[in-house]
């Protein structure tokens, strides 16, 4: 039965598996919108308040999923609005697809209203925001590129496909039909590679592995942890990857990223062999490129990773294995390990420094912050997914908190690889969209103010999350670095702040403010019982800048080493 292309693409869009998507609405792509209500009983449209805010809800449903998160805006200024979602899918290696509405065809390249030219500022490449951006003029082959964006974006190194849908196309008449539904290809292991990574383990002493990146599932991890396991390797988790290996077990070694245990960052540079398992091992990971030396590391290096192009760009690998993480996992579950290893007693020695790592410092102001972080782990329940944006404020959670995540069946942690401020409430509702399960969001004052508008989108939804907010008055992250720069030289990090728990009143969700530790469990247990979303204001001592120090001693430490 013929229809109009806009209706087609939704349907296309139901076919590959897809239920909901976010967006803002523009004149462009009406035909689209009416395409969602057409198929409204197989697809739900969000909207959202902001193109930024849709398409972080994009991205993390990427993340949930594994399957692209589908995001719809606008020409010109909607496109680069979401354009920082996509590029964090980009840096994440997250499955998206943005779909943008464009000029007419016969008002092309005369700089029309709000005209972009979409490949140039996407850019496909290495150093681009997308895997592929393309434009559908004909719509009898919307089909064919729904396919393909949706084999991109999930085949080897995931990431974003950018569809530019010219607005004469979306409303001609079209007899073609969706295609199957597509799935991600799996790249296997060399059996010879195979064979020479039991080699290169055996004449090990000091192993380490280093896993994260994207394409992980429970299968992937549950196969990683029994590898782990057969070899007692340690394990730590790639930058904000902390789901990929049970933080719980007495093998885990703990996060490398930013913050990093300096004990770890110590043992990484000790290690004799880092097996990389689908991390890029960019800057954050390697502490600036420190922790291995490019191009080729001390550390003899293994790096597996599903995209043939990231192999040996940065790091020269000792060896370098190009395979999917479901089938490099299972591949190296299996491999033979000898009835007893070298290094039991290094892996336990990592294991120990990770648990030392738990026993906070001793830091000014009411508020204790580690006791805050034990409540949410008592309290939430095992599959809840924590969100974060960035910032100081997100160093918390990540020294502080233990993940179970994929290994029992359930990614639990969503947090932009690419630093992108602001992602944290839309990912948070998004999480609670599409899973319906527990979401809170660790924020800073800063950082809410980026997307906070997305708790009108989580009222008119239907959804709640619980959003954590920690305020202490300033860009906290860029004041850190100008206190050890210039020393009280106080510029541009200020904020004058609203208040925040009326200001969650307004939207619809439930505003607390707290300023000691003892007021919180009682807040957490209520927003975990009522039905509608809460913010809980936390004031926090602005001396208080880092898990393990003030931002007094930074800026006496700076005022040290200044001349004179």
């Amino acid at each position: 039965m013929a229809q109009i292309a806009g209706h087609l693409i939704v349907e296309c869009l139901a076919a590959q598996g897809t239920q909901v998507c976010f967006g803002v609405p523009g004149e462009s792509y009406l035909a689209v919108l009416d395409g969602f209500h057409a198929y409204r009983d197989r697809i739900r449209f969000i909207v959202n308040r902001q193109e930024g805010g849709a398409a972080f809800m994009a991205e993390a449903h990427g993340k949930l999923s594994g399957r692209p998160g589908v995001c719809f805006v606008t020409r010109g200024p909607g496109a680069t609005n979401a354009s920082i979602g996509v590029h964090t899918a980009f840096q994440d290696s997250t499955p998206m697809i943005l779909l943008v509405g464009d000029v007419a065809s016969d008002q092309r390249d005369r700089e029309a209203f709000q005209e972009v030219e979409y490949t140039s500022f996407f850019g496909p490449s290495t150093k681009g925001m997308a895997k592929r951006v393309e434009r559908i003029d004909d719509p009898d082959r919307i089909p064919e590129y729904i396919g393909r964006a949706f084999a991109t974006a999930m085949n080897g190194r995931p990431g974003p496909v950018v569809l530019v849908l010219p607005e004469d196309m979306l409303v001609k008449m079209t007899d073609a039909r969706p295609l199957p539904r597509v799935e991600p290809v799996q790249a296997w292991s060399d059996p010879g590679a195979l064979r020479e990574v039991r080699e290169m383990l055996l004449q090990a002493t000091k192993p380490l592995v280093i896993a994260g990146g994207g394409g992980w599932t429970p299968q992937s991890a549950q196969a990683l942890q029994r590898f782990a396991e057969n070899w007692k390797l340690p394990v730590g988790n790639a930058f904000r990857f902390q789901d990929t290996f049970d933080n719980h077990h007495s093998q885990y070694a703990g996060d490398v990223g930013i913050g990093i245990n300096p004990k770890l960052a110590a043992r990484v540079r000790e290690s004799d062999l880092i097996i990389a398992i689908g991390p890029r091992l960019g800057e954050m990971t390697t502490s600036g490129y420190t922790l291995l030396s490019p191009p080729k590391s001390a550390q003899k290096l293994i790096h597996i990773h599903a995209d043939s192009q990231e192999l040996n760009r940065v790091y020269q690998a000792d060896l370098a294995i190009n395979a999917t993480m479901n089938a490099a996992a299972r591949s190296l579950e299996v491999l033979t390990a000898p009835p007893d290893v070298p290094w039991g007693a290094w892996t336990d020695a990592v294991h120990a420094d990770y648990e030392a790592n738990l026993v906070p410092q001793k830091l000014p102001g009411d508020i204790d912050m580690p006791a805050i972080v034990a409540l949410l782990a008592k309290h939430l329940p095992e599959d809840a997914v924590l969100t974060n944006g960035a910032g100081n404020f997100a160093s918390w959670v990540h020294r502080f908190f233990k993940h179970h995540g994929l290994v029992k069946g359930f990614k639990t942690q969503l947090a932009p690889t690419n630093g992108a401020m602001g992602y944290g409430v839309p990912a948070g509702i998004a999480a609670n969209i599409v899973s319906g399960r527990v979401a809170l969001t660790m924020a800073g004052d800063g950082d809410f103010l980026m997307t906070g508008q997305e708790l009108a989108t989580a009222v008119q939804a239907g959804a709640k999350s619980i959003i954590v907010l920690l305020n202490n008055g300033m860009y906290g992250t860029i004041r850190m670095h100008q206190e050890r720069e210039y020393p009280k030289h106080v510029s541009g990090t200020q904020l004058a702040n609203p208040d925040f728990a009326a200001l969650a009143r307004a939207y619809g969700y439930a505003g607390v403010r707290i300023t000691r530790t003892s007021e919180f469990e009682a807040q957490l247990v209520a927003a975990l019982e009522r039905k509608e979303g809460t913010v809980i204001e936390i004031m926090l001592d602005p001396d208080v800048i880092t898990t393990r120090g003030t931002l007094s001693a930074i800026t006496e430490s700076a005022l040290k080493r200044q001349p004179g």
